[in-house]
């Protein structure tokens, strides 16, 4: 038979839970964006913030434990959570977050929003007016109450997928070509329930795959975490794009590639049910809905004539004017697609 004491600290234990995380499992990833985030502010964490547990994260995590003189372990448990001061807590659930407040939780939802297309601008755990903006527009999309505030029916919203997924409009001048023809199968988000960080095209095997923008190809290979043959471009201003499932490469590490230029093959590889390109857009090293950022044009013709026209009006006005000719104006499609 329990004290009341006992069962009473039993009860606040329990009352916590409740209020915190039924997702804590659900949102794993999240929580793993927030030691990150405390780790590079303290100065033990030099990467992005791709809320992956890999083995820098814990690379890192041991670093601080040793520092710290904690056992070292290389998990974020509530003994490394309180030596990171501020940075450790509150735990994600456990608070109305509000513009203004710091911590371990407002860098897991600023992950979270970040994964769901609504960019806060950083994840550093400072609750500011870039993160109360991307709340309000995600709050919106949901049907929730548009507060700018994140309590349990944000953090639920985001959680379970219950809206519909939409990063509205990209800001800035990047626009993607479209890697293959075809019609898109499971878009960003969770269909079906599940954490799903690009879309599909389910087209037939052997379709080529053409980059969807200029850039160097970062990784060209076997990826074990269930992308199979897995193609990775660096393109501009930190954004990337994966190409995964590919049953074979016409590029290889290193490889410098224009919009359209074919870089694979659909294939089944890896956790694949059928054949069909998985395609990802990433910024900064956090999955983005690509669909905002994609063109009609699944090649480069279009637009590389488009713009050879202006260079050819533009050049004419210049020999007419013996002047310099205007600057070629730059269209959106071109910032990342040409690198103009």
């Amino acid at each position: 038979m329990w004290s009341k004491p006992a069962t009473a600290a039993v009860a606040a234990v329990l009352a916590v839970l409740a209020l915190a995380p039924t997702a804590m499992a659900r949102s794993s990833n999240a929580n793993v964006a927030a030691p990150q985030v405390a780790l590079r502010t303290l100065h033990h964490y030099n990467r992005g913030i791709d809320a992956l547990r890999g083995p820098q994260t814990k690379a890192a995590t041991r670093r601080f434990q040793r520092a710290h003189r904690l056992h070292v372990d290389g998990v974020a448990g509530p003994e490394t959570r309180r030596a990171m001061g501020l940075r450790g807590r509150p735990l994600l659930g456990s608070r109305i977050m509000r513009r203004g407040q710091r911590g371990w939780d407002v860098a897991a939802l600023q992950f979270m929003l970040r994964r769901r297309g609504y960019s806060p601008g950083s994840v550093d755990g400072g609750f500011g007016a870039g993160t109360e903006a991307a709340v309000i527009r995600f709050q919106r999309a949901a049907g929730v109450a548009v507060d700018g505030r994140a309590g349990h029916g944000t953090l639920g919203a985001l959680r379970h997928g219950r809206h519909h997924v939409s990063a509205g409009e990209p800001t800035g001048p990047v626009r993607f070509l479209r890697p293959v023809r075809g019609p898109i199968g499971d878009g960003f988000g969770y269909p079906g329930g599940r954490r799903h960080d690009g879309i599909d095209f389910p087209v037939p095997y052997g379709t080529p795959v053409g980059a969807a923008g200029r850039g160097t190809v970062v990784f060209a290979g076997w990826n074990s975490g269930g992308y199979g043959n897995l193609i990775v471009i660096q393109h501009r201003l930190g954004y990337q794009t994966w190409y995964a499932h590919l049953s074979g490469f016409s590029v290889s590490n290193g490889s410098a590639v224009a919009g359209g230029v074919r870089v694979g093959s659909v294939g089944s590889t890896g956790h694949s049910t059928g054949p069909h390109l998985h395609f990802e857009v990433r910024h900064n090293g956090v999955p983005i809905n690509p669909l905002p950022y994609l063109l009609a044009q699944t090649s480069l013709k279009v637009v590389l004539r488009r713009e050879r026209e202006e260079c050819m009006d533009r050049d004419d006005a210049g020999r007419k004017a013996d002047v310099p000719a205007p600057p070629l104006r730059q269209s959106p499609a071109t910032a990342v697609l040409a690198g103009c």
